[in-house]
């Protein structure tokens, strides 16, 4: 064997450092947030920089570094760059996070059981049983994300009512039929605040178990 194949790396050794860096991609809160909202629809940086509460600098630089990582892909359109996940996948890695922290993390448990489950003890609606509900005409699905994302796509039957607007039009919703209420994802806090607000005004609502990215994600019909 030669000396420089004695010093190089294994394939494995190789295979595990590309892993790294992909999980280092991950490692920043602002860089969870903008995966949130590429989830949703392709953005542009300024777009994403002003729903993420960042810089655009700072936004820059936390796109770069997961389209490098392969989370992201990119293109240009005229003076701006839009983004978008690369791969159904990313949506995977992610919760996959979220359940390794739920279950071993001392502080998200915490998290979870005060802010999340103070707005909504009861537990979420599965995407089967929501698909039966919507099936029967049992239910109102209200997608309480803002509008661009609604009209880039949406549950059927779905009804757009971004948290900001709702409890102004809470007469526009039927007291009769159950309500399952959703938005980007399982730790998405407008689903969570709408439910809490419907239920202080009488509503019989409950929420989707994520968002619309993940049903979407599982092939269920969308419009």
């Amino acid at each position: 064997m030669s000396s420089d194949s004695a010093t190089s790396p294994s394939p494995k050794s190789a295979l595990f450092a590309q892993f790294a860096e992909i999980a280092k991609a991950l490692g920043h809160a602002h860089r969870l947030t903008i995966l949130e909202l590429l989830a949703q629809r392709e953005r542009s940086v300024e777009d994403l920089a002003t729903a993420a509460r960042l810089s655009f600098a700072n936004a820059s630089q936390h796109l770069r570094l997961m389209r490098q990582a392969g989370l992201l892909l990119s293109r240009r359109d005229g003076k701006q760059i839009l983004y978008r996940l690369s791969d159904p996948a990313v949506l995977d890695l992610v919760a996959a996070l979220h359940r390794v922290g739920e279950r071993n993390v001392a502080e998200v448990r915490e998290i979870v059981g005060g802010y999340f489950r103070g707005r909504d003890a009861l537990e979420a609606v599965s995407h089967a049983e929501l698909a039966r509900r919507m099936r029967d005409g049992l239910v109102t699905v209200l997608d309480v994300r803002p509008e661009d994302e609604f009209d880039d796509g949406h549950l059927p039957q779905a009804i757009n009512m971004p948290l900001r607007k709702l409890e102004t039009k809470l007469r526009d919703l039927p007291k009769d039929r159950e309500i399952v209420a959703y938005c980007r994802g399982a730790y998405c806090v407008f689903s969570f605040e709408a439910v809490a607000l419907l239920r202080q005004h009488g509503f019989n609502a409950r929420r989707l178990e994520d968002g619309f990215p993940e049903w979407k994600a599982a092939g269920r019909p969308f419009v």
